[in-house]
């Protein structure tokens, strides 16, 4: 874990470096101070040489304006370590995101992701930066400390550091009930967060329901849970804080002692037992250091192992091997295909074939697998068993990326991102020139519309479209199909939520935008099926029936039930 760790070190060595090597000068600077005093102390002072002692405090002050300097380099570009070191950290944990199968995120809330987005690498910026330099500076204040102290009086200098093992063995002891208080503490901020980011996007939901009371519960209860493992945390760190403060100030009473000691048998002069208590008041800073690096090094690792739970993630699966699907005609075939989410099966042995150019339907009750048969074609779920061929070549050979550029879906439920209408329909080709996207917004009847816009392409949609209507929302959402011009088009329940008049705008699009392409449209209207090239009846995961339209009513099935009770 800590070889993980130290790799996000490496473009930034020479910062770093320069970081550590300032803190080093700092360390040897704070000893400035005590060997002056003592020299004063023992000579220049009984002597009554003034003029030393004011050359003394020149030096101390030229001394010190140095260390200034250092202070700012330390705290400015070494903060910039930490912060270089936590971006690249966040650049790579979003860019696995991107990267993980669908399968993952069914499985965690988005609210928890985000905490380990932002919370949890807040710590580790702050470990990345003062943890190497606390714990440099802590190791060469301590070594320098001891030889010096040694020269002073090497029997008062052993009882000290009699106490470093004492602490050492009670940090240890209370670290790993601080780490896992600390962990848990991670996992129930994450939970709060995944709540808060729930109820916020379910908020007119939440108005329309008058449940702002079940969602200020739910907050609560998460929130109380949060507080519950804050509390042990806070309980380590509270039994660990001050344990090792009587620890140090013990320290402080055995220095006393022995000096008494030392002083009444003639060991060491007064002077020089002055120095020594303010080399150990230096002396004892590392050690504080030391003990709040553990915290630090707690609250850090702690986020850097959530961090890494996720990196350590296996992506979705692409071969050594996979090739890129090229000069794409648009054949589908599914060969004796099964899946199962986990709980079941869902798809049962299917196979058909879409020849490309062709159009097919899905038609069946809520919950039979037509869903599921859209997301495996461009590979969003691996298969059970069986595969799944384009143009004849298995989809679980071919790239990821050259699959899923040859294919359009378009949903019922429409996703916008934050940003403006252009923004949106240049989602299916960044990059596209203006008059590529203007052309793509007429095909989807959304142009006039657009342009009635106080800021025409410029204006901006809002969270998840949030200020357009669900048929102005689904026709940028065809336009983006247009503009990215697929092979093959995914059309999944995209008229379903819309009103008659919506409706028939969007029939009409997509009726524009299937033209040329091989088309599978999920539908429960059958008005928007029935000219297709051939209709699947799907029923729990499996083909129950297959023909035209009109040879589908003919053979008085299950479709034929579904036709007259839409068409009465």
């Amino acid at each position: 874990m800590l070889k993980k760790f130290v790799k996000y070190y490496k473009p930034y060595k020479l910062l770093f470096s320069l970081d550590l090597t300032a803190a080093f000068l700092v360390a040897l600077i704070d000893l400035v101070y005590p060997i002056i005093t003592r020299e004063m102390m023992n000579d220049y002072i009984p002597s009554g040489n003034v003029k030393a002692v004011i050359i003394c405090g020149c030096i101390l002050a030229g001394v010190y304006l140095v260390r200034l300097a250092f202070y700012y380099f330390i705290n400015y570009y070494g903060h910039l370590v930490g912060v270089y070191m936590q971006s690249d950290m966040r650049r790579d944990l979003f860019s696995h995101y991107q990267k993980l199968p669908f399968s993952y995120f069914d499985k965690h809330e988005t609210g928890e992701l985000l905490s380990r987005l932002t919370n949890d690498l807040m710590d580790v910026c702050e470990l990345a930066h003062h943890g190497p330099e606390d714990l440099f500076i802590s190791i060469v204040t301590l070594v320098a400390s001891f030889i010096y102290l040694c020269t002073i009086n090497w029997q008062m200098t052993l009882v000290i550091f009699a106490f470093i093992p004492i602490l050492l063995l009670f940090s240890i002891k209370l670290r790993r009930n601080m780490s896992k208080a600390f962990m848990e503490s991670r996992k129930k901020i994450g939970k709060v967060n995944a709540v808060a980011e729930n109820s916020i996007s379910g908020v007119r939901v939440t108005r329309a329901f008058n449940s702002e009371g079940t969602e200020k519960e739910k907050f609560q209860k998460g929130n109380e849970e949060f507080v519950s493992a804050r509390k042990q945390a806070y309980k380590a760190m509270g039994m660990f804080f001050s344990g090792t403060g009587f620890i140090l100030s013990m320290l402080n009473v055995a220095v006393l002692v022995s000096g008494g000691i030392c002083i009444s048998k003639k060991l060491i002069n007064e002077a020089d037992f002055a120095s020594f208590i303010i080399l150990v008041n230096i002396f004892v800073n590392p050690l504080r250091s030391l003990v709040n690096f553990t915290e630090q090094y707690q609250n850090g690792m702690t986020g850097f192992k959530r961090f890494m739970e996720i990196m350590e993630t296996p992506p979705e699966a692409e071969k050594e091997t996979a090739f890129n699907l090229e000069n794409v005609k648009g054949e589908i075939e599914f060969r004796n295909v099964s899946f199962d989410y986990g709980n079941g099966e869902v798809l049962k042995n299917v196979s058909f074939k879409v020849e490309a150019g062709k159009s097919i339907a899905l038609a069946g009750s809520s919950g039979g697998g037509k869903t599921t048969i859209c997301q495996l074609i461009p590979r969003f779920y691996p298969t059970t068993s069986g595969e799944i061929l384009i143009d004849g070549k298995s989809t679980n050979d071919l790239t990821l990326h050259s699959l899923r550029k040859c294919i359009g879906i378009v949903q019922q439920d429409v996703f916008l991102f934050s940003g403006t209408v252009k923004d949106n329909i240049e989602y299916g080709k960044p990059g596209a020139s203006i008059e590529e996207i203007r052309e793509a917004a007429r095909k989807a009847n959304i142009l006039e519309f657009v342009e009635t816009l106080e800021n025409g392409f410029d204006t901006q949609v809002g969270e998840r479209g949030v200020r357009l209507s669900g048929g102005q929302k689904q026709r940028i959402s065809i336009a983006r199909a247009f503009l990215k011009n697929p092979k093959i088009l995914i059309l999944d329940e995209a008229t379903s939520a819309l009103d008659n008049v919506s409706e028939r705008l969007i029939q009409k699009s997509l009726e524009e935008l299937s033209k040329g392409r091989t088309t599978i449209t999920v539908a429960h209207r059958l008005t928007t099926i029935q000219n297709s090239d051939e209709i699947l009846v799907i029923n729990d995961g499996c083909i129950a029936e297959r023909g035209t339209h009109d040879s589908l009513i003919q053979q008085n099935g299950e479709y034929a039930k579904m036709a007259t009770f839409l068409f009465q």
